[in-house]
């Protein structure tokens, strides 16, 4: 035949669009043409494929080649679309009798045949085991494709092992076993904090409910150990979660690892970072730290110390849970359904308030420093805490029994989240004004104590909203299934700062 058509699948974002490759052979000075908006690394396949082929043993047909990459205003970029247009070559030069159309081939080739692992694979295996069409990618991928667990995944390692493998099925190597489930990353443990009981409640709420936290206090009272400890509080990712923080991942180019897959993520940025490593970018967008922190915690230390344009990529992420990057041509969303755990000085010197009388900073001076931070993100932080200095003696103190470690902790936790996901679905902090309409309808009682802490911190609606969730999730540990004044106390106490 002189046109042959086999299937591959482009990188955008966590999805991967089909790519229809089609080949023809026809009549005219010899050459190879590939057209469909190739990148400068597609262009560049006609020459990795044609040495490939040689070095196969097979041979180039001396006649006009064109390859088409559909549909043609889909960007395509990288080496993985070689292995399709080197089988198309072969099937539409009478060199490969096999059938095509339901196989998806993904590999970049080597000068000797030899197949290159690829780059962001996993959404690619994820798209093709929706499908129902078989794939074909480099064994030096597979730690990374057997964990989406396609039911017709095929590994190989050259060029004439694919070849061999479609002509006759029996002939592609067995998969090796499934990557057994990692063991839980070292965290650091509640156990750890000292003292600092209302700190230790708020973890225990944020963790429940995926609450924002904003801890409050002098340089070493130990805000950073509150925040490391939270991942501990956090139960382990469901399947659905872990496969899409893995996608995530993959598409960073660099940041999966399959020993740590299913495991609560802690993304900790240096405030230096710019807007575009926080929110992702480049000519071909990559996710960011906000989306490397989805369905886990994005700690930022020293949150004053951000740039103001840093800060305020947080924004509508933190409402929607989802990373817009818009390009000419392309549109990316990579999700992002973080927790943000902030912490901050409350003046530039950072003693503000400490017993030692040690501030002289002026109240302009702190005014300026705190105005760092704008009013509509901090109305987006449900639970706003002081974390007071201890002292000597307290830090000294010896752990008890009295003191609860994390696993005990997170059993409470997945309990009360239990109980949110069979009632709405979602995590209190995800609710809408409807579900929590619906879930948080409060007495007299209840409704005058919001009244008047709302007129006595002047909140937004916005804020109003976020305490009622906060006392939703704490009903929800206590498993109570109405929300009284004690659990909105508790919420209003926790907006402190």
């Amino acid at each position: 035949m002189s046109l042959a058509i086999t299937h591959c699948r482009a990188e955008l974002g966590i999805d991967a669009p089909s790519v229809r490759v089609e080949v023809h052979v026809a009549g005219g000075l010899p050459g190879l043409t590939i057209v469909g908006l190739p990148a400068t690394a597609v262009r560049e396949a006609k020459d990795r494929v044609r040495a490939a082929l040689q070095n196969s043993g097979f041979t180039i047909p001396p006649r006009r080649i064109t390859i088409n990459l559909a549909p043609a205003d889909l960007p395509k970029d990288g080496g993985r679309f070689d292995l399709a247009m080197a089988i198309g070559i072969l099937a539409a030069s009478d060199q490969l009798r096999a059938e095509l159309d339901g196989i998806e081939l993904i590999g970049e080739l080597s000068l000797s045949g030899e197949l290159r692992p690829v780059a962001s694979l996993l959404p690619s295996v994820v798209a093709s085991r929706r499908s129902g069409r078989a794939l074909v990618v480099p064994a030096a991928d597979a730690e990374q494709a057997l964990i989406a667990e396609h039911p017709r995944l095929r590994l190989a390692d050259h060029l004439l092992a694919v070849c061999a493998g479609l002509q006759d099925p029996a002939a592609w190597p067995s998969l090796p076993a499934c990557p057994p489930t990692p063991g839980p990353a070292p965290l650091r443990d509640l156990r750890e904090v000292r003292g600092h009981g209302q700190a230790r409640r708020a973890l225990e709420v944020a963790a429940s409910g995926r609450h924002n936290l904003l801890l409050l206090g002098p340089p070493g009272s130990g805000k950073s150990l509150l925040a490391q400890t939270l991942p501990s509080l956090c139960p382990e990712l469901s399947e659905t979660e872990a496969l899409e923080l893995a996608s995530i991942q993959s598409a960073s180019r660099g940041g999966f690892s399959a020993a740590h897959w299913r495991q609560v993520p802690f993304r900790n940025p240096h405030h230096s970072a710019s807007a575009a490593a926080m929110a992702g970018g480049g000519g071909l967008p990559r996710p960011g730290e906000i989306s490397l922190a989805h369905c886990g915690v994005l700690f930022l230390d020293e949150l004053p110390e951000f740039r103001r344009e840093v800060l305020e990529v947080l924004r509508e992420p933190m409402e929607t849970g989802l990373v817009r990057i818009a390009r000419v041509r392309q549109r990316i969303d990579y999700p992002a359904r973080f927790q943000l755990i902030a912490a901050m000085n409350p003046c530039p010197c950072g003693y503000l308030g400490d017993p030692s009388g040690r501030c002289h900073c002026s109240s302009d001076l702190v005014r300026r420093y705190r105005g760092r931070v704008s009013g509509p993100l901090l109305d987006r932080i449900d639970l706003q805490l002081v974390v007071p200095r201890l002292s000597p003696a307290e830090l000294l103190e010896p752990a008890g029994d009295a003191i609860e470690d994390s696993a005990r902790v997170r059993r409470r936790v997945e309990v009360a989240r239990a109980r949110q996901l069979e009632r709405s679905g979602c995590l209190n902090a995800a609710l809408s004004p409807e579900q929590l309409d619906a879930v948080c309808a409060l007495d007299p009682a209840g409704r005058n104590l919001l009244r008047q802490a709302g007129e006595r911190m002047q909140l937004s609606g916005r804020g109003l909203h976020r305490v009622m969730k906060v006392a939703r999730t704490i009903a929800d540990l206590e498993g109570s299934h109405a929300v009284a004044v004690p659990h909105l106390a508790e919420a209003v106490q926790f907006r402190q700062a």
